[in-house]
């Protein structure tokens, strides 16, 4: 069994329940979103890229190494999630923007809510959310969630 379907597997035994799924559905990519949010506040040096707008060097480097991971794992699902990672930070950038110098309470706001969010549909579900026993799962969470509508497999 190859490692990425195992760690689906894997996530997946804690994610059956419909409610608990439907609000993954919602809170998971937002908390991916927060979490670059956050990663894009720290100070650093920026720089203009044509489409995304400033982006920082450390919001690079993250992209850079979450990338690398999904790429061990996939090198399709690796592909997709640079790309998303990509339009998050558009949105990040316009988020940073317009909530300037605050915009971190509206990454802690959402970060927040959807984490408990996810608490309540894992009580619902009865089991414990799935980084608790492997941190790895914090990022698998978006791909299992990908991975359940793309059209071929990974």
């Amino acid at each position: 069994m190859r490692k990425i379907d195992f760690l689906f597997s894997e996530y997946g035994q804690s994610h059956r329940n419909i409610i608990n799924k439907m609000i993954h559905w919602f809170c998971v990519p937002l908390i991916f979103w927060s979490i670059l949010g956050f990663v894009s506040i720290i100070p650093s040096p920026h720089f203009f890229v044509e489409f995304l707008g400033y982006i920082s060097i450390i919001s690079i480097v993250a992209i850079v190494l979450v990338t690398i991971y999904y790429f061990v794992l996939s090198w399709k699902i690796g592909t997709i999630m640079f790309v998303i990672m990509l339009l998050l930070e558009k949105t990040i950038y316009q988020t940073n923007i317009f909530f300037q110098p605050h915009s971190w309470k509206a990454f802690l706001s959402v970060f927040v809510i959807t984490w408990i969010f996810q608490f309540v549909g894992h009580k619902i579900e009865g089991k414990k959310p799935s980084f608790l026993k492997d941190i790895q799962f914090l990022l698998i969470g978006p791909i299992w969630l990908l991975n359940k509508i793309l059209p071929f497999k990974v």
